[in-house]
Order: structure tokens, then sequence, then C-alpha cells
């Protein structure tokens, strides 16, 4: 489990064929490592990967072709939110998160408040339902507050407040309208949801 409080940022520098999937590295910069061990569970954007090997400022996990097909982010380049997984002893100062990551969404709108920013995702319809004002949701592995939500053609809209220290501390500095970010929705909805479905 996580909180979605992002803690380091990394860079996947590269790419290893293993398997039906790929053997991925993160160079992690300074954010410190000593504590993770191999088999460690650390969310990247979002996605939790089993930590498979370890190098002077380097992580490596092996990613499925099933997982690659449904998230986004981990390409050779890209800047990826770094997360160790909770202990019972952390502040939990996000929300609960499990890392698995329900769909991507659509960046339909990414505006400069001067304050903040405005991120507007678009996601699938059938996880509409999940999602609610004031509730939470998760955005490449960051724990947000929802501002708003709207059903639409097709599918659901939801906007966020970005702070400076979340843009300052994240990948959502690289963020671009139309591009695709990876989703989780909060554990709670999916579970009332379940029960009420039964009832």
């Amino acid at each position: 489990m996580f909180t979605g409080i992002v803690t380091g940022l990394g860079r996947v520098t590269a790419h290893q064929p293993i398997g039906d999937g790929q053997r991925i590295t993160v160079a992690c910069g300074d954010w410190p490592l000593d504590d993770i061990a191999i088999g460690d569970s650390i969310m990247h954007s979002g996605c939790c990967l089993t930590i498979v090997e370890k190098g002077t400022g380097v992580l490596r996990s092996d990613v499925t072709a099933h997982t690659l097909s449904v998230v986004t982010g981990l390409g050779v380049g890209a800047l990826v939110n770094l997360e160790k997984s909770l202990t019972l002893a952390d502040k939990l100062g996000g929300h609960l998160v499990t890392g698995h990551v329900d769909a991507t969404g659509l960046v339909t709108k990414w505006q400069n408040l001067a304050e903040s920013w405005l991120l507007e995702v678009e996601v699938p319809a059938h996880l509409g339902k999940f999602i609610a004002q004031k509730g939470s949701v998760t955005v490449n592995g960051v724990s947000l507050t929802v501002n708003a939500v709207d059903d639409v053609a097709t599918g659901t809209r939801f906007q966020i407040n970005v702070i400076p220290h979340t843009f300052q501390v994240t990948n959502f500095s690289e963020l671009k309208q139309g591009g695709r970010v990876n989703v989780e929705i909060d554990t709670i909805a999916r579970y009332v949801e379940r029960m009420t479905a039964r009832a």
C-alpha cells in the first residue's frame, strides 16, 4: 500500500527485453535507496513494481507486456514519480493507494492559473461512479482531491487544483494537454460500490 505522497523522482533510462515484457531501469538521482531491498514494492507514477535489481542510484523492475499495455509513462526518457511502500509507522498524508492502475486518462485541460494549475482528466465512463467532488483520486501516483466532476458523452471528466509544491516535486512539470496519465480510483469507493450492488 501507498499514500500517494511522492517522495522522489526518477528517469527511465533503459528497457531490456525479458520474457514477454521489459526490465526497466530507473535512475533515481539523490533519492535515498539504502532502505530499499530486492523484492520491495515501489510505486512508479501510480504503478506498483517489484524491485528485482539495485545498483548505485538505480532501480530495476520487470514489467509484463500486459502492464505496459494498460499504463503510461514508463517509456525510456520518462520522468516517474516514486514512492516507497507504506509501513504501519508512517503518516497517511494522502489516502490509501494500491498502485494498481484502473485506466489511463486523457489530459483535456492543463492550465496555469498563476497561483496554481488546473488539471482536467477524462477517464472511461465506467469509472465515473467512483469519482466524486471532494473525494480522492490518484493521478500518476499522486493523491489528489477532486474539485469538480462531470459526465460527458465520451466518459467522465474531473478537475483538480494542483498547488505549486505538487507541481515542483512531481512529474506534473512535464504534463501536456492531450497527454495521458495513470489513474487509480479510491479504494473505499470501490468497496462501497461492490457492497451496494449486492444489497
